[in-house]
């Protein structure tokens, strides 16, 4: 791979600014879609399991085991039955997504106080609006930074889906990969590691504002 030449960097993004604007995109696209599926599917889990002891265990183990599988390892399995593109890279960002989600939904939901569940239900309330109207609020900061953990894992793993034409920067480092010795190699590999680095701390500077924005001054730290 040739060295860094800034001036040919610079060159590159001006004459590639489209292909670089239209990757970042399908990268954002593709990590946000997953945290939704992934999300809605990890909290529904931890509600199901934060007060069942065994469930619980056994639950956050299995996605801690889960997490440890290499990702070009699952793309590879999963490939075969999904085909190539958005479906496989989609299937396997939830898959790592779950663990820090399910887990903070689950701890957020058992530090709520026992003494303000007490109250609520002393005050009427049906278990259902006990969870919706006063546990999932009062946990959401924890569940948040589950999610936010989740985003960061996401943005680095979608790069790596570009193994099986996954969308987003991904595509441009494994270009560069690909073509090590040619003119642009570097600038595409070093093009694509960048964009996901700064997606990277875009978002994650999204998810402090997300997080001031949807908790209550009572609740935060």
């Amino acid at each position: 791979m040739n060295a860094l030449d800034l001036d040919g960097l610079l060159t590159f993004w001006g004459r590639r600014w489209d292909d670089i604007l239209e990757l970042v995109l399908q990268h954002l696209a593709v990590v946000a879609l997953s945290l939704l599926i992934a999300t809605v599917v990890g909290v529904l889990i931890g509600i199901l399991v934060w007060n069942r002891p065994v469930p619980r265990s056994l639950t956050i183990a299995a996605a801690g085991v889960a997490l440890t599988i290499p990702s070009l390892a699952l793309l590879a399995l999963i490939t075969p039955v999904f085909g190539l593109g958005w479906t496989p890279t989609v299937l396997s960002l939830v898959f790592y997504s779950l663990l820090p989600i399910v887990r903070n939904t689950v701890v957020g939901l058992r530090e709520v106080s026992p003494a303000i569940m007490e109250s609520a239900k002393g005050m009427g309330m049906s278990p259902a609006k006990i969870l919706f109207a006063v546990q999932l609020p009062m946990a959401w900061p924890i569940i948040l930074t589950g999610v936010r953990v989740a985003a960061q894992l996401t943005i680095g793993i979608a790069a790596i889906a570009a193994y099986v034409a996954g969308p987003g920067l991904g595509q441009f480092i494994f270009q560069g990969l690909s073509s090590l010795g040619s003119k642009n190699a570097l600038n595409f590999a070093l093009t694509g590691t960048l964009g996901v680095v700064l997606l990277a701390l875009v978002v994650d500077g999204a998810f402090v504002l997300i997080s001031r924005s949807t908790t209550s001054r009572g609740l935060r730290v």
